[in-house]
């Protein structure tokens, strides 16, 4: 009689075997394409408790048992100021899933939840700030975060409709602020539909973001709340009704910008524009 699997192993054979297709194979394409995992990486693997960054977690740690080329894992969970509830509900499925986590505090839902102008964004460079200083601090040359290829779609949106600007959410980025440190983002050709549908698969249950503008937008009842990112998950939802494929552009169109037709771009926070007579080199003045 076979020996019945954990968790841990149902889990972790789903991603290979069921989920292969939708979740193993993009993750390995999208590390090869962008070449975000290199031999020798001390690689801080940052979880938040939601099913993305558990996902992305089991992920690393099957490609770091099938690759040839060595590099080490540590996972970070911040508690940001959660209830005794959802913190004991991430370090469950930590064990449940054979993630050995190092946790460590901080006060950023104390601070966020006394801002009422873009609380959620200030909170994401909180958490990014404290989760470089930790994985620096631990010997760590990168940090690994939990954002799939809906994310890049639905952020290049939000930009576009509420940011005024051209911008995507690249896979991999220099920190400007912790020399020699860098950010991965490995699920970024994952799709989210594929992470829910392994959660459900496994009958896991994640933490959702757990502060008060999460609680406004659950109880609102339309799943959208005062939340813009939401707002596009709808929209995006609506448009794939006439257009399945429009995900699949947006994304396609980050990978070819063409520069040349744009009036005016920025780099690195400086604005320039265009020559009239640009001749596709170096033909650009600041305004």
């Amino acid at each position: 009689m076979p020996r019945e699997l954990t968790i841990q192993e149902t889990a972790e054979r789903s991603l290979i075997k069921t989920y292969r297709k939708s979740l193993w194979n993009p993750f390995i394409a999208a590390v090869k394409r962008y070449e975000l995992v290199e031999p020798g990486d001390r690689i801080a693997v940052c979880i938040s408790g939601g099913k993305d960054s558990m996902v992305l977690a089991k992920l690393m740690q099957e490609l770091q048992r099938h690759t040839e080329q060595p590099f080490e894992l540590t996972f970070l969970v911040m508690d940001p100021g959660y209830n005794p509830a959802n913190r004991a509900l991430i370090l469950e499925n930590a064990e449940k899933l054979g993630i050995p986590v190092q946790i460590f505090e901080s006060d950023i839902f104390d601070v966020t939840v006394q801002v009422e102008k873009n609380p959620c964004y200030l909170c994401a460079r909180m958490r990014r700030g404290f989760l470089y200083a930790k994985a620096q601090e631990l010997g760590c040359n990168k940090i690994a975060l939990g954002h799939h290829f809906s994310d890049v779609v639905e952020t290049t949106l939000l930009g576009l409709f509420y940011g005024a600007q051209l911008q995507a959410m690249p896979p991999k980025l220099k920190s400007r602020n912790f020399p020699g440190m860098e950010l991965i983002r490995p699920l970024y050709c994952v799709h989210e539909d594929a992470i829910i549908a392994w959660k459900n698969y496994n009958d896991l249950r994640f933490l959702q973001c757990a502060c008060r503008f999460t609680e406004a937008r659950d109880a609102s009842g339309d799943g959208v709340g005062e939340s813009k990112r939401q707002e596009m998950k709808v929209l995006l939802r609506q448009l794939k009704k006439t257009n399945p494929n429009i995900e699949k552009s947006i994304f396609r169109a980050i990978h070819g910008v063409q520069l040349d037709t744009f009036p005016g771009f920025k780099y690195r926070g400086k604005a320039y524009s265009f020559l009239d007579d640009y001749d596709g080199t170096a033909g650009f003045l600041q305004p």
